[in-house]
């Protein structure tokens, strides 16, 4: 059996972590999977569908088509699957337009309507979908780490020598910049803290030492594993309830406590006292990774639950067998939840 995943690009997290970390488990189920960048537009856009007739499953990832497209789509795909794991129904936090979208949420009304089976990275945007779709083929596949590829952090440092970590793009980076009061408050507790930013752009914030380190898929376990403490903050609205909390996920993996904000699923992935700490105010962060800085048993003990927390919920292999259920068709289950 065939797979075609249509995707923005090899190199995108997204399928990075969605679809092709759960190869081997299609592999073992005699499926083969492949992958090509959805073409743009126009002419080679309805080329492309028109060849999906040759193989047995589509696996759309993330992208709401036009109703012409998602009508040729779905006359073309034997087998059509969506994955999303954003609030791709409405613009994000950062727009200037505002949230809602009438064109986005018409097309994913049409998108998971046309599929066969839709696969969510939350539950908030599983809610979604059921709305506009049966909910039975609806399911949620949260978005997965592979803890054998994160080194666990050592904690060797203390006070003010101890390095928070921050890990996504320069697209994501603006929710950091948002942020500023938060990083204020952590270097007037902390002088001279410090930042490893693992990511594609910097950040100027004069009270944090940030020290820029170019992401790449290969050294970002090692690049989180040299650090002491995982940061993340989201702004708390709409469009980040369906954010899938990827960056606390690999932070876990490397044995990182991790202090962020209790909005979306970060109250899911942290256990306040145990895995890290969850904090509304400025003052209540710079307190969390004071009390953290000062003390590495505690970030080692936290740590290490996390990263037992992400291989007996959220890795690879706790979900390989169910996405491979899922993309060829074989789940039985009518809940809407996974």
């Amino acid at each position: 059996m065939r797979v075609l995943a249509l995707i923005e690009c090899p190199d995108h997290v997204c399928y990075r972590y969605r679809i092709a970390a759960f190869s081997e488990a299609l592999r073992a189920r005699g499926m083969t999977l492949t992958a090509e960048p959805l073409q743009h537009s126009g002419l080679p856009r309805w080329r492309q569908f028109l060849a999906l007739r040759q193989v047995d499953v589509v696996v759309l990832q993330r992208k709401v088509l036009s109703l012409s497209q998602t009508w040729l789509l779905r006359r073309c795909a034997k087998r059509l699957v969506f994955d999303f794991d954003d609030a791709v129904f409405q613009r994000d936090s950062f727009s200037r337009k505002g949230s809602l979208s009438w064109q986005r949420t018409a097309r994913f009304h049409s998108m998971v309507a046309a599929a066969d089976t839709v696969l969510a990275g939350n539950d908030y945007l599983a809610g979604q979908a059921a709305e506009r779709c049966d909910p039975a083929k609806v399911h949620v596949i949260p978005t997965c780490v592979n803890p054998a590829l994160y080194p666990l952090s050592s904690h060797r440092r203390r006070g003010a020598e101890v390095q928070l970590a921050w890990i996504g793009s320069s697209s994501t980076l603006r929710g950091l910049r948002w942020a500023q009061p938060w990083l204020t408050a952590v270097g007037q507790q902390l002088p001279g803290i410090g930042l490893r930013l693992i990511c594609d752009a910097t950040l100027d914030t004069p009270d944090v030492h940030v020290m820029l380190r170019p992401w790449s898929s290969e050294t970002e376990g090692e690049e989180l594993a040299e650090a002491d403490v995982g940061v993340s903050w989201l702004p708390d609205d709409s469009f980040t309830q369906g954010k899938c909390g990827l960056k606390v996920l690999q932070y876990m993996a490397a044995g990182l406590p991790v202090v962020t904000n209790p909005v979306g699923v970060h109250p899911e992935f942290v256990v306040p006292g145990e895995t890290g700490y969850l904090v509304s105010q400025p003052d209540e962060w710079a307190a969390a990774i004071s009390r953290l800085a000062t003390d590495p048993e505690l970030r080692r003990r936290m740590g290490q639950a996390g990263r037992r927390r992400v291989e007996q919920l959220y890795s690879v292999a706790r979900w390989s067998d169910r996405f491979a259920d899922l993309v060829a068709g074989c789940d039985t289950r009518v809940k809407l939840a996974g």
